[in-house]
């Protein structure tokens, strides 16, 4: 691996993460009352759901817009990380198993930066750190 694999690695997951929030920003209050209507068999409660809907998009957004410009790197696959554990939660809970393996692939390519993540060198990180 090297530091331009690296971050040629990094640009898909930043875009992939960036555009599922910036599509959903737009039209939040319909994506909620979607992922709230989605997720109506689950145990959860709609007052957990209601506001993680909210969320959802921000964190997406946030999490690859820092990917995507080196900044927080190692911070951000964590979060992003722990957004597809609480994605993958929440698709066990209504048994919708067709979303789990896209989920999962996300959660695997970021496992992949994590460990890759010495080459990080084409990053607001890396040039902070000097």
């Amino acid at each position: 691996m090297n530091t331009t694999a690296f971050f040629f690695l990094r640009l898909p997951i930043a875009l992939s993460l960036l555009g599922h929030g910036l599509v959903r920003i737009p039209k939040l209050q319909g994506f909620s009352n979607w992922m709230v209507g989605f997720m109506e068999k689950s145990y959860l409660p709609k007052v957990m759901i209601v506001p993680f809907s909210y969320v959802i998009p921000f964190v997406e957004v946030a999490a690859g817009l820092l990917l995507l410009i080196g900044l927080f790197t190692q911070q951000s696959i964590y979060v992003s990380l722990l957004l597809m554990a609480l994605l993958i939660f929440g698709s066990t809970t209504i048994e919708n198993w067709e979303a789990i393996p896209s989920q999962l692939i996300h959660a695997i390519y970021l496992i992949i930066l994590l460990f890759f993540i010495d080459f990080n060198s084409i990053s607001i990180d890396n040039f902070l750190k000097k």
